[in-house]
């Protein structure tokens, strides 16, 4: 069998696991989740998630990954526990299913690079008419897996890794130029304030809990991303500190997208921060509607430099979701890696049709599809899998990772791993903590998560 392949450089993986993690969530999703939550006591509570909870799961994950240099599904067999696969393959089918919508968003994004460079920014308002136009959009999701497939065909080091070496740096210089662009803007402190200054009177438990499933989520934790990841790490790598790296460099990413985007609502606002709860709709709505505000050639340029940023930051994501089942294709069925990706690309690439038709085009898959209420309305199907496999599936897996990891291969075998590459780990603070959030933080914190989700959204009933 043909050499497996890995990571060339330790910066190679830290900047390919960085960019699995570093994606729509935190340009998209983390700048909407702070605006709905009040602004800087929810950016705190995230960050105390990030460290305190994710970085022990990242590093589980990644050991487990490198101990067996295998997928998520061949390293519970390698470690011995046959009986827990299903976990690794959980893993997988969040992964598929997570792409299946996550290329639809992405192929929005890459269409709005063409709206803006045509300085149409009235597309804020015809928003759910661009969505509907499954040609068009579906033609842009198509173009975008393609892409992810191209680089993933590629392989680790030649495909994967040299692509984030060349996304990632490119994508903090294009978030760092808007920053400094947005920052000139009038009224631009009022955003800053509303976004850096904490008003902890607007904590609530929903806040804590929105802050918490944000920051699994952005890592690509439970799924088998950082499993795979890990499977390619050479055993000379410190996992510890590596996993220090990417939980910095995904937070550091995310902090800078607050900075871009609340000073240029604090401009649209005239410093009121109306517009900073939009959800969704903040970067497909609220933010073209201020590059138009901005107008004539600087407004098309900011536009067009913000989404082609939020393409590359979906592609860094969206290489890493596609290379957890292709791993699994070709050490478990041996096919060979060109074929395993095209193949599982063109898979996922159709079971993400519903949620391509689901936004307004089929009544079906917008409005029938589904029978629960989340919340209170009727969900759609791309809410439906975003529900299932993003916000259920996630925190069930870490959890039960965290517990494989404490209880079923026992701590002083996940410890021995941890230590190739770090001789001063053993003995260490950070070993008694890891130790101790993934014996009890990670499985009690994410086992509660994952059973007020499924309350929430599949019944209705909010504890909060």
């Amino acid at each position: 069998m043909a050499p497996r392949g890995g990571f060339s450089s330790r910066l190679g993986f830290i900047a390919a696991a960085a960019g699995s993690a570093v994606g729509l969530g935190n340009i998209w999703g983390f700048p909407y989740e702070v605006g709905e939550g009040g602004g800087a006591a929810f950016v705190v509570i995230y960050l105390f998630f990030c460290f305190i909870l994710c970085f022990p799961v990242m590093a589980t994950e990644i050991a487990i990954g490198r101990k067996t240099q295998l997928n998520p599904v061949g390293a519970f067999n390698a470690l011995g526990f046959k009986k827990w696969n299903w976990l690794g393959k959980m893993g997988i089918l969040a992964g598929v299913l997570i792409l299946s919508f996550y290329n639809i968003i992405a192929g929005w994004a890459f269409g709005y690079i063409f709206e803006m460079i045509t300085g149409n920014f009235g597309i804020a308002d015809g928003f759910s008419e661009y969505i509907k136009n499954v040609v068009k959009v579906g033609a842009y999701g198509a173009l975008f897996m393609a892409t992810t497939a191209f680089v993933v065909s590629k392989g680790i080091s030649g495909g994967i890794e040299k692509a984030a070496k060349i996304l990632m740096p490119t994508l903090i210089i294009m978030m760092l130029i808007i920053v400094g662009y947005s920052l000139t803007l009038p009224n631009a402190v009022d955003g800053l304030k509303f976004y850096l200054v904490p008003d902890f009177s607007k904590l609530s438990g929903s806040v804590i809990y929105n802050a918490m499933g944000q920051a699994f989520f952005s890592l690509s934790l439970g799924m088998g991303a950082l499993i795979t990841y890990g499977s390619y790490v050479s055993k000379k790598e410190n996992i510890v500190s590596a996993a220090a790296w990417v939980t910095l460099a995904d937070v550091g990413i995310a902090l800078i997208a607050g900075l871009m985007i609340f000073p240029l609502i604090g401009f649209m606002s005239g410093g009121t921060m109306e517009g900073a709860g939009r959800g969704p709709g903040l970067i497909f709505v609220t933010l073209p509607q201020i590059f138009g505000n901005i107008g004539g050639t600087l407004g098309i340029i900011a536009g067009t430099v913000f989404f082609v940023l939020l393409c590359f930051a979906a592609l860094t994501s969206t290489v890493s979701l596609l290379e957890v089942p292709v791993s699994y294709v070709v050490d478990e069925m041996k096919i060979k890696r060109k074929k395993a990706v095209w193949l599982v690309a063109g898979v996922i690439f159709l079971v993400g049709i519903p949620s391509l038709l689901g936004n307004g085009y089929s009544e079906f898959f917008s409005t029938s599809f589904t029978t629960y209420k989340a919340g209170g309305t009727d969900t759609d199907f791309l809410s439906l899998v975003a529900a299932i496999a993003n916000d259920t599936l996630l925190p069930l897996g870490g959890c039960l990772i965290s517990f494989f990891a404490a209880y079923i291969w026992k701590k002083h075998n996940l410890d021995e791993e941890l230590a190739e590459g770090a001789p001063g780990y053993k003995g260490s603070f950070v070993q008694k903590y890891l130790n101790f959030a993934v014996s009890y933080l990670a499985p009690i914190v994410l086992g509660a998560l994952f059973v007020l989700t499924v309350l929430f959204k599949f019944f209705g009933i909010s504890v909060f």
